[in-house]
């Protein structure tokens, strides 16, 4: 079979439950993770048979792909950032709209002088550990702590650090009853989480493959208590994030105001929501 031939296979086999923009990028994808190739030398022999021990796999992912399960499941890796990290259903995908307000923070780290000083940070909900490994990544001299109530979390985000040669200090526990002592008794510069936001009533509206794979605890919560996770969030960050600090949250795009307005009566003196790419409430930064 040549490659020419195995897109039509991939556009046959899963059009019917992806878009064709979004059916080339998973052929793509896997023929590059497969068959280790840079995009403008595939383009150049897309006429040319594919070894049969390559091919096999593509197959294989191609079966996968079509009952459902999402490409970085099956192929163990998701790209976050530039960086590499390892994923698995016990872990959310990392998704682009993160990397936005991982360089929003990154850019607010720098001007707190965080190249140069020791700043303490900690990244409530921590999953993969893409969020405080990117700014370790970028930031090497902070202090960055991640929290997860999950222990399968924490394990796959400590293999991400390890991947990413990055030190940070994993801690299991719940932002909504924290009891670990140096997590609760710790002031920090920088606050940031990705917690889990989308409502009970919205499942209706997501995609089958991120359903019936990602892990439900991480994306969501109560159509009658959506903003569950940003009350605790708020009131730890009004114990524990020192006053010249800043506090970062992912947000759902149906409650960005509501979100702002819950910071501001807590005491937060600034509450600024950004979109992102899309044009989607996504994200706020806070400050007192």
């Amino acid at each position: 079979m040549t490659f020419i031939q195995l897109e039509k296979e991939f556009t046959d086999k899963l059009s019917s439950i992806h878009a064709p923009q979004e059916v080339k990028s998973l052929t793509w994808l896997s023929i590059n993770s497969v068959c280790k190739l840079e995009r403008a030398k595939y383009l150049s022999m897309r006429d040319e048979e594919i070894a049969q021990s390559d091919l096999d796999k593509l197959l294989e992912i191609l079966e996968q792909l079509k009952d459902g399960s999402p490409l970085q499941y099956i192929l163990g890796e998701a790209d976050f950032y530039d960086l590499k990290f390892k994923v698995n259903p016990s872990v959310l995908i990392p998704r682009p709209e993160t990397e936005e307000m991982v360089d929003w923070a990154l850019i607010t780290i720098r001007e707190m002088k965080g190249e140069t000083e020791v700043l303490k940070i900690v990244d409530i909900g921590t999953g993969s550990g893409c969020i405080p490994i990117s700014i370790k990544k970028y930031i090497p001299l902070a202090d960055i702590s991640a929290i997860d109530i999950s222990e399968d979390a924490l394990i796959t985000a400590k293999l991400n650090a390890d991947l990413n040669k990055t030190a940070l200090n994993f801690i299991k526990d719940d932002i909504l009853m924290p009891t670990n002592k140096e997590f609760v008794n710790t002031l920090y510069d920088v606050i940031i989480s990705n917690p889990p936001y989308v409502t009970d009533s919205e499942k209706s509206k997501m995609h089958q493959n991120v359903l019936n794979y990602e892990p439900h605890n991480a994306l969501f919560v109560p159509d009658q208590s959506p903003l569950k996770f940003y009350y605790a969030i708020a009131d730890f960050a009004l114990n524990n994030l020192k006053k010249t600090g800043s506090l970062f949250l992912e947000i759902n795009e149906n409650f960005g105001n509501e979100t702002v307005s819950l910071l501001l009566k807590k005491g937060f003196k600034d509450a600024e929501l950004r979109q992102d790419m899309y044009g989607k409430d996504r994200m706020i930064k806070a400050s007192f």
